[in-house]
């Protein structure tokens, strides 16, 4: 069984996290003939474009200051914003991410590049919402976020509202409900058509395609944006795909890695307006930026890339 890390890592080694940022931004910028910005998608209730390739910070950033890990994150956040990204989702639950997120943002002098989406989770009645949204502020060192989301969908109706209620006093631009399992979309699809919120977040890969059946198509008859979690399944797809070579038409698709592939075969649904892979490598942050550029993928190539890991 080859884990992500044992693949990337097989031609990458650990001294990649010594490299600078800007020579693996280039790296992104120069992936698969691809120039250029990173291509951008509009929020359909604004117009706002937003770059196709986001991060995530769930495990990646839940590491303690003064630690190799923790010092590798400064280099991956200044690969993701020299490479052209800008959304960062995160989440109070995520043990101390929102910690590690504020401190490397404000020591970066960050902020003002990035686009914050965090969320309301695990908490039920309002004032225990508005108590945690003033703490998420606290810990990413900031007056306000672009994307409030009440997370798995926990205590909707209370937690939506005071989303909403924070929206009109301009503590978030967009509200959003999320999700990341198949089980919960016929929930999500409903409270999608019944709510319009600004953002949905819901997990879709290549072969976790629940979301294509209502979540999807809905999400676009709505004009609502998507996010995209698990685009890698927890890793797992590399796993099966081991030694496999990339499908023969790669690199007519700028493809040069299977995360490539993986992260567009995602963004190929037309539904979807950004994917947000976590990572804590800086070499893996370039290599998820070359996703980033070019075309879609053509329907036979999803079609191959559904065959390959069935």
């Amino acid at each position: 069984m080859i884990s992500r890390r044992t693949f990337l890592e097989a031609v990458s080694s650990t001294a990649a996290v010594a490299v600078t940022s800007s020579s693996l931004a280039a790296s992104a910028f120069a992936g698969g003939g691809s120039s250029g910005p990173l291509v951008r998608r509009a929020i359909p209730s604004t117009g706002e474009m937003l770059p196709v390739i986001g991060m995530g910070t769930s495990g990646s950033f839940e590491v303690s200051a003064g630690t190799p890990e923790y010092d590798a994150l400064k280099e991956v956040l200044k690969v993701f914003v020299d490479g052209g990204g800008t959304v960062i989702d995160t989440a109070p639950t995520y043990s101390v991410a929102e910690d590690v997120l504020g401190a490397l943002l404000a020591e970066q002098s960050l902020r003002p590049k990035v686009w914050l989406a965090t969320k309301l989770s695990g908490v039920r009645g309002r004032e225990a919402g508005l108590e945690q949204f003033n703490h998420t502020l606290g810990r990413l060192k900031t007056d306000r976020v672009e994307l409030l989301q009440v997370h798995n969908l926990g205590d909707l109706k209370t937690q939506l509202a005071l989303a909403r209620e924070l929206k009109a006093d301009g503590k978030t631009r967009y509200v959003g409900v999320t999700h990341y399992v198949e089980g919960a979309q016929d929930e999500l699809a409903d409270i999608v058509q019944a709510e319009k919120p600004d953002f949905l977040q819901i997990n879709y890969s290549v072969v976790s395609r629940g979301a294509e059946k209502r979540v999807l198509p809905l999400a676009r008859d709505l004009g609502i944006a998507v996010l995209i979690n698990r685009a890698f399944e927890d890793g797992r797809l590399f796993q099966r795909v081991g030694d496999k070579p990339l499908p023969d038409w790669a690199a007519e698709a700028g493809i040069s890695s299977w995360a490539q592939a993986f992260l567009k075969y995602a963004l190929s649904h037309p539904a979807v307006t950004a994917v947000i892979p976590a990572t804590g490598k800086p070499h893996r942050q370039a290599d998820n930026l070359k996703a980033g550029f070019g075309p879609d993928l053509t329907d036979p190539q999803r079609a191959s890339l559904v065959a390959m890991l069935a």
